[in-house]
């Protein structure tokens, strides 16, 4: 009887292992290094170096950027840690929703030294899905040249045509919109400006 029962548990036994070695480890093996081998960047998280070579961020992942001579990205419910991503789950009649978003809408205006009437992009004053958007739309980074333009003391035509150069075009030209890195952004204006 009992060897009835190890001949009966055999094959499963040995198919679960044999299972487990493929999928478990060949499979995830395999796919990290055809990854690594033909997409390299991303696979590793799109991380952007300084020019000392020291990791500042990725291209994947909002950062806080609330100087008024930066580019500022979506807001975040989380402070932007990536351990915690995530949206406020707060519905469209929330009071709470609508007292943040005023909040942050009137001191974006006040930034930008706009009345308090003054029509702000609502990316600017929502958190995205994720709580870690790094982009924006060309309209958002295009509101706030002024701020930056005064702050920094460059032309505003300067600062338009970086956010064009900036600017990433529809995914296969059918996806998406277009939109721009937020850190990219800002990395080029450091550049332009020798900062």
């Amino acid at each position: 009887m009992a060897r009835s029962v190890l001949t009966t548990l055999r094959p499963a036994l040995l198919l679960t292992l044999i299972l487990m070695v493929i999928t478990g480890l060949a499979y995830p093996l395999a796919i990290t290094g055809v990854a690594q081998l033909l997409f390299p960047h991303q696979a590793n998280g799109s991380l952007i170096e300084n020019g000392q070579g020291q990791t500042i961020g990725s291209a994947l992942i909002g950062q806080d950027f609330s100087n008024t001579d930066y580019f500022w990205g979506r807001p975040s419910v989380n402070n932007y840690d990536a351990m915690a991503s995530g949206g406020s789950s707060l519905g469209p009649t929330s009071k709470k929703l609508h007292d943040e978003v005023a909040a942050r809408a009137a001191a974006l205006r006040q930034a930008s030294g706009l009345p308090a009437d003054a029509v702000v992009p609502a990316e600017l004053v929502t958190a995205s899905a994720s709580g870690l958007d790094p982009d924006i739309s060309p309209a958002a980074a295009n509101f706030q040249v002024p701020r930056i333009a005064k702050a920094r003391d460059l032309p505003e035509t300067t600062l338009y045509s970086l956010i064009k150069q900036q600017t990433s075009g529809r995914t296969l030209g059918i996806l998406g919109e277009p939109r721009v890195n937020v850190l990219q952004l800002n990395r080029a204006l450091d550049a332009l400006t020798g900062s």
